[in-house]
């Protein structure tokens, strides 16, 4: 009775939100669903509709990591949006529970967490890593074994820890998640509800105030400029050369608005050049795949009133968008590639 219940308030409640022309569903197709999948099925997010994962979830849970985020782990901290629509997706995802949401306890856990650290080194650190910062690659088959049906979560993460209670995080560990890697510490592995209280209260030692990531956004210029002195045909050769030169193999120069308009209308003062290093994109693709949206890299040379100019996207400002920590050294490595050819084709 109370799980048909639960169902028609929630009914109503999308009846009553298409009346005002917002919906849970929509807000999620919209926020969530190129990384959680359509119907919660997972990709680079994990997946949302996994009954393991919802009966450990209290609403509250999910409206604070929508909030939140994950800072470095690839989910982003949703700051555009209001706590209304915040919970009009945490109610939408809730639908797919199949019985009522877990009840949402902050009583804390006292426990010990020097032994909880030893006890998370020798059991919990292989597949959440050190710090608890969790599993490489961002869950796509791509980015992790494909015999894995999520990436191990960042238990230590500050968005987490900021996100979940301690009798959240009790209960995982206790219980683990059927359908994931994650054992129960008392069936699998044998241990004492007082050692997995000494484990959560060592997670619990790891937490920080957050921080916004608007800061380090305002610090980097969304495109990379550089002006020339040489025509625009000898800029563009001037590229090319700076590029083959750091081990980069071109691949094609093209007008910037090849595509969009006819062939004999394609402008002569805007050009394009494409550029690329194998190795490079591989070991990024393993990272994140959303590296993609901007690799092979590109250079655009322009030509305005005799002037030529050179610029390219920033990749440490995407690196922040991306919210993917790997991802760091490999975006500041092409910023330092971007930033070397342009200087080297406009001296």
């Amino acid at each position: 009775m109370a799980r048909i219940i639960s169902q028609i308030l929630l009914l109503c409640f999308a009846m009553v939100s298409t009346a005002m022309g917002e919906t849970g569903e929509q807000l999620y197709l919209d926020n969530c669903s190129i990384c959680h999948g359509n119907e919660g099925q997972g990709g680079v997010g994990i997946p949302l509709a996994l009954s393991s994962f919802l009966n450990q979830a209290p609403d509250e849970y999910i409206q604070r990591t929508i909030r939140y985020g994950r800072p470095g782990r690839v989910m982003p901290a949703f700051t555009h949006l209001d706590d209304k629509q915040i919970k009009l997706i945490s109610q939408f995802v809730a639908s797919w529970r199949k019985g009522p949401s877990p009840v949402w306890d902050e009583t804390p856990i006292k426990g010990n967490p020097q032994k909880g650290e030893a006890l998370y080194k020798q059991y919990c650190i292989s597949c959440h890593h050190a710090k608890g910062q969790g599993g490489q690659g961002t869950g796509l088959k791509f980015s992790r074994p494909k015999e894995l049906p999520i990436s191990a979560p960042g238990i230590g993460n500050n968005g987490f820890l900021h996100s979940a209670t301690d009798q959240m995080i009790k209960q995982v560990a206790m219980h683990g998640r059927k359908g994931t890697p994650m054992p129960s510490a008392i069936r699998d592995l044998g241990l004492k509800e007082s050692q997995v209280d000494d484990i959560v209260s060592y997670l619990r030692s790891l937490q920080k105030p957050l921080k916004s990531t608007q800061q380090k956004l305002d610090e980097e210029p969304p495109v990379l400029v550089y002006d020339s002195d040489y025509s625009l045909k000898e800029t563009v050769a001037n590229l090319e050369r700076a590029a083959v030169g750091m081990n980069f193999r071109l691949i094609r120069n093209q007008a910037l608005d090849y595509g969009f308009v006819e062939a004999e209308k394609e402008s002569t003062h805007e050009e394009i050049v494409f550029f690329c290093n194998f190795n490079f994109l591989y070991e990024a693709l393993k990272l994140d795949p959303r590296i993609g949206m901007f690799l092979p890299c590109r250079i655009t040379a322009v030509e305005r009133n005799g002037k030529v100019q050179v610029m390219s996207i920033n990749p440490k400002r995407l690196s922040h968008f991306f919210n993917n920590s790997e991802l760091d050294q490999a975006c500041e490595q092409m910023h330092d590639t971007y930033t070397s050819i342009m200087e080297d084709a406009t001296l």
